[in-house]
């Protein structure tokens, strides 16, 4: 066994293959045969403290997730570039057949932090402040209020890139068909890393409610199982 890979990774595997994988192994034979059907897409932050797996509490198959610095979905750009996000989300629309998409936000966001301070570049090609500035004319037509402290500026800015990223899902055709036949329906949350809490963004006020307080009605309903935690 290679010497430098993660002892923590080996370790974990072990527990995983000793404890839970017996429960899961007749599903995890069943997602090899038949292939994966999600009915969700996540699309969160790469931050090692939100994973959607664990927040969720979702088992092998049930989540399609992909993760980029603070959970950005780009604009559609069909210019031939190489699009990460992009091609992740036609295979979950066009192929999966996915019926939600949800974009998981989350509180002391590095990404955002940096896009509100304006550091020092971490090296000349500064692919993090490139890939940030997709949001840059969210900070100019948001700035900060007075009185406002940059911590709760860049609270509001964290919640709005959420936002911002299920608007630039729309202008994808293979999702806006989706959504106008009712076929797909478009989520936001925000995950407090502090205290573990999820908020849920009712897009026809703008603001986040927790899912301990009332939602919505018939929102709740509306979601996928996944979303609702698993009974064990």
């Amino acid at each position: 066994m290679p010497e430098r890979f993660p002892k923590q990774l080996i370790s974990g595997y072990r527990t995983f293959a000793a404890h839970r994988l017996p429960t899961e192994q007749s599903r995890y034979n069943e997602l090899a045969d038949s292939g994966q059907s999600p009915e969700v897409m996540v699309i969160g932050c790469c931050d090692s403290r939100v994973s959607p797996e664990v927040i969720f509490d979702a088992g092998p198959g049930e989540l399609f997730v992909v993760r980029n610095v603070a959970n950005l979905v780009p604009p559609y750009a069909p210019d031939g570039e190489a699009h990460g996000v992009s091609s992740a989300l036609e295979f979950a629309v066009q192929v999966l057949r996915i019926k939600h998409i949800v974009v998981l936000g989350h509180a002391q966001c590095g990404g955002i932090k940096a896009l509100v301070q304006q550091p020092a570049p971490l090296s000349p090609s500064d692919f993090i402040g490139k890939w940030m500035s997709l949001l840059s004319p969210v900070v100019t037509g948001e700035p900060r209020r007075n009185g406002e402290s940059e911590q709760d500026y860049i609270i509001r800015i964290e919640k709005k890139a959420v936002a911002t990223s299920l608007d630039n899902l729309m202008t994808f055709p293979c999702v806006s068909i989706q959504v106008e036949r009712g076929k797909m329906q478009l989520h936001g949350a925000y995950f407090g890393v502090s205290h573990g809490s999820l908020s849920i963004l009712d897009r026809s006020t703008g603001e986040f409610q927790t899912v301990t307080q009332t939602l919505p009605v018939g929102y709740e309903s509306a979601l996928p199982h996944s979303l609702h935690g698993r009974s064990n």
